[in-house]
C-alpha cells in the first residue's frame, strides 16, 4: 500500500507534464468575426495561425469550408506541402483565390452575391507533429437601397373622419432590411392608439433584397392643413448607418367654418359712379360642402359694373356647411360717391359790353370735398367758384371751363364751359409801319378789325372812289383785303373804315411811289426807295397804322430823252449869247458895261455831256465863252 500510494503522484505529475507539452505544440488560429461588404464588390477574409515549434520536420495542411448551417459544411479549398486545390461543382469553384504567407492565409471571394456568399468561412490549418487550429468568420452583404418615395392621397380628408391613410412611402432592394420612420413638421410619428397608426411591410426579392412599405394613418386636425410630411429611411453599410429623405407633402384637410369675412376686391379705395365693383366672400373653414350667398348671389364673388349712388347700402354674404350643420353671416358698407354736372351761372353764350366788369359762378355737388378751377385755352385763369373779370376787352373773349375735381378719388373730375363774347366798337389790329421796294403797279392792303357784332368794312381814297375788297370773318372779328392801284406819279391815299353799332374804326394807308434809275456811262440820279405811311383816324380810344407794300416800276427810256434834250437846249443858249456877245449886241466890248460876274459855286452850273462817237467835251459858262478843259 506504501508503494501504490507513492506512485500515485508520480503518475500524476507525469501526465501533466506531457499534457503541457502537447498544449505548447498545437497550432493557433485568429480570424476577425465578420468581415462587411458591398454587393459585387471583392471580399478578403484573412487567417492568421502560428505554433511555437512550426517550421521542424513536419508539414503542413490548410482547408478552407463554407457553412451554411451547423450541420451544413463543404470544403471549397485545400493545400498541403505539395499542391493547392480549388474544389469543383461549388458557388466559389471560379470566384476564389487564396495567398499563403508565413503564418496568413488570405481568402478572396470575387464578386461577392447575397444567395451564396452570405454565410461563415472555416480555416483549418494542420501541421504534422505539431497538431491542428480551426477558427471562423461570418461574411455580411450590405446593399444601398434605391431612393425612398412619398404619395399622399389624392382627396381631401375631413376633421370629422376617424383615422385614415394619409400617406405611403416605399423603400426598395436594400440589405439588410431598411427602417422607415415617418415625421410630421420634423416630429417623428410613433403608433398612438386611435389618433396614429403606421402599418409596415417587407418584401423580400428572389435576390435576398428587401422592399420596405409603409402607410400613415392619422385622424387629422384643422392644424394639419399647413403640416409637412415626410418620411426617413435608415440602412446599414459596412462600418456604417446612412439616411435618406424623402420630399416633404401637404395634405387637403376639410374642416368647419368658424367666421367669414366680405370686403370689396376691386377698386382699392374709395368708389365713384361709373365704377365695377367686386365683392369677395370667403370663410376660414375649408369644407367641401360649404357655399356661399352674396345678396341672393350663390358663389364666393359678385361682381356689380357701372354703380351709382343708388347702390350704396349694406351687402350680406352667408356661408352655409351642411355637413357640419355651420351657418355663418356677415355684412359690409359700401358707399358710391358721386360728383354731379357742373352747373354755370350765367349759362350758355354770354354777352358783355366793352370795358364792363364780368363775373361767373361755378359748383357741383359731390359727397365729397372739391377744388375748382376755370381754364382759358388750356391755362389756368383763376381758382375758386368765381371768375370775375375787370374792364373786358376782345383778348377777354372766348371760352373759359370751368373744371371741378374730387381729390380724394384719381379722375374723379367733371367740367362745363361758358362762353363769353365782347361787343364794342371796331379795333384795328395791326398798326405797325413796313417800308418795302416795289416795281408792281397794283398793291394787296389788308385790314385786320376786332368787333363784336360783325364790324361793316370800306375801302376808299381821297378822291372819294370805292375800293371792292373780300371780308372773311375770324374768331375775334374780320380781315379784308383790297387791292389797290397804285398813281406813280403822286401820293396814293387809302383809307380802310369799319363800323358798327358801337362805334368805328379807320387805317389810312399813304403809298409813296418813287422810281430808282440809272443813265448810261457816269450820269447818275438816285432816288429813295418806294414808302408806304399808314395814318390812323378814328372817333374812339383805338388808334391804328398799317404798312402797305409797294414796288415801283418807271420808264427808264423816256427819263432819258427828256435829259439829252435838256443838255442840247443849253449848248444852243449859250451859242447864241456867245455869238452876241463878239456882235456886241449886249455889251460894249471896250468894257463900257461888264457884265461879268464874280464867279461862284452858286452861280456856276456844270453840265457834263459826252457822246458815243466822240470823247471831246465842251464846257459852257454863263457868259457864253468856250472854254477849254484845263481852264477848269
Amino acid at each position: 500500500m506504501a508503494v501504490r500510494d507513492a506512485a500515485s503522484p508520480l503518475l500524476l505529475g507525469l501526465l501533466c507534464l506531457l499534457h503541457t507539452w502537447g498544449a505548447r505544440a498545437a497550432v493557433e488560429v485568429n480570424m476577425e468575426d465578420k468581415v462587411e461588404v458591398l454587393l459585387g464588390d471583392p471580399a478578403q477574409i484573412t487567417c492568421m495561425f502560428k505554433s511555437d515549434d512550426f517550421g521542424g520536420s513536419g508539414g503542413m495542411t490548410i482547408e478552407w469550408h463554407y457553412v451554411k448551417s451547423s450541420k451544413d459544411s463543404q470544403r471549397i479549398y485545400s493545400q498541403d506541402s505539395l499542391q493547392s486545390t480549388v474544389e469543383k461543382n461549388t458557388p466559389y469553384s471560379d470566384r476564389i483565390t487564396v495567398n499563403t504567407t508565413a503564418g496568413e492565409v488570405v481568402l478572396t471571394i470575387r464578386d461577392v452575391q447575397l444567395k451564396d456568399d452570405e454565410v461563415a468561412f472555416n480555416c483549418f490549418v494542420k501541421i504534422i507533429g505539431e497538431g491542428s487550429g480551426e477558427g471562423g468568420t461570418k461574411l455580411k452583404v450590405f446593399k444601398t437601397p434605391e431612393d425612398p418615395t412619398i404619395q399622399g392621397v389624392e382627396q381631401g380628408i375631413s376633421v370629422s373622419d376617424e383615422v385614415t391613410k394619409i400617406a405611403s412611402c416605399e423603400v426598395k432592394n436594400g440589405h439588410p432590411k431598411p427602417k422607415i420612420t415617418w415625421y410630421r413638421d420634423k416630429m417623428p410619428l410613433h403608433n398612438i392608439p386611435d389618433v396614429v397608426k403606421l402599418d409596415h411591410s417587407v418584401t423580400t426579392q428572389s435576390s435576398g433584397l428587401y422592399s420596405v412599405n409603409s402607410d400613415l394613418n392619422m385622424k387629422v386636425e384643422k392644424k394639419d392643413k399647413d403640416a409637412v410630411f415626410y418620411c426617413e429611411v435608415t440602412f446599414l453599410v459596412p462600418g456604417a448607418e446612412k439616411m435618406l429623405e424623402t420630399k416633404s407633402i401637404n395634405i387637403t384637410v376639410f374642416y368647419p367654418p368658424t367666421t367669414v369675412n366680405l370686403w370689396v376686391e376691386s377698386p382699392k379705395g374709395k368708389i365713384k359712379e361709373g365704377d365695377t365693383v367686386e365683392f369677395l366672400c370667403a370663410s376660414d373653414g375649408n369644407s367641401e360642402s360649404q357655399f356661399f350667398i352674396i345678396e341672393n348671389n350663390e358663389g364666393p364673388s359678385l361682381k356689380m359694373e357701372n354703380v351709382t349712388r343708388e347702390n350704396s347700402g349694406v351687402f350680406h354674404c352667408t356661408v352655409e356647411d351642411y355637413e357640419n350643420y355651420v351657418r355663418l353671416s356677415t355684412n359690409t358698407t359700401v358707399l358710391v360717391n358721386y360728383l354731379d354736372e357742373v352747373v354755370i351761372k350765367p349759362t350758355g353764350s354770354v354777352s358783355v359790353d366793352w370795358k364792363k366788369e364780368f363775373s361767373a359762378t361755378c359748383n357741383a355737388l359731390s359727397s365729397l370735398s372739391t377744388t375748382t378751377t376755370w381754364f382759358k385755352n388750356g391755362k389756368e385763369v383763376e381758382k375758386g367758384h368765381h371768375l370775375n373779370l375787370k374792364a373786358v376787352t376782345y383778348d377777354t373773349a372766348g371760352t373759359y371751363v370751368c373744371v371741378v375735381t374730387v381729390p380724394e378719388i384719381q379722375a374723379m373730375q367733371a367740367n362745363a364751359s361758358l362762353q363769353l363774347t365782347v361787343q364794342g366798337p371796331p379795333e384795328m389790329i395791326e398798326k405797325q409801319l413796313n417800308e418795302k421796294e416795289t416795281n408792281e403797279r397794283e398793291l394787296e392792303l389788308t385790314c385786320h378789325v376786332r368787333s363784336y357784332p360783325t364790324p361793316n368794312i370800306i375801302w376808299g381814297t381821297t378822291n372819294g372812289k370805292i375800293i371792292s375788297s373780300s371780308n372773311h370773318m375770324t374768331g375775334v372779328g374780320a380781315k379784308s383785303v383790297a387791292k389797290v392801284q397804285v398813281n406813280i406819279t403822286s401820293n396814293t391815299t387809302v383809307f380802310c373804315n369799319a363800323s358798327n353799332e358801337f362805334g368805328k374804326d379807320s387805317v389810312t394807308y399813304v403809298i409813296r411811289f418813287t422810281k430808282h434809275t440809272t443813265t448810261p456811262a457816269t450820269t447818275t440820279t438816285t432816288i429813295s426807295p418806294t414808302t408806304i405811311t399808314a395814318a390812323n383816324t378814328t372817333n374812339n380810344t383805338s388808334t391804328s397804322t398799317n404798312a402797305a407794300k409797294t414796288k415801283s416800276t418807271g420808264s427808264y427810256g423816256v427819263v432819258i430823252a427828256v435829259i439829252i434834250i435838256c443838255i442840247l437846249l443849253l449848248a444852243i443858249l449859250g451859242s447864241v449869247l456867245y455869238f452876241l456877245y463878239k456882235k456886241g449886241k449886249i455889251c460894249n466890248r471896250s468894257g463900257k458895261k461888264d457884265f461879268t460876274k464874280e464867279k461862284s459855286s452858286k452861280d456856276k452850273i456844270v453840265v457834263e455831256m459826252k457822246s458815243d462817237n466822240t470823247e471831246e467835251a465842251i464846257l459852257l459858262g454863263v457868259n457864253g465863252e468856250k472854254q477849254l478843259p484845263n481852264d477848269q
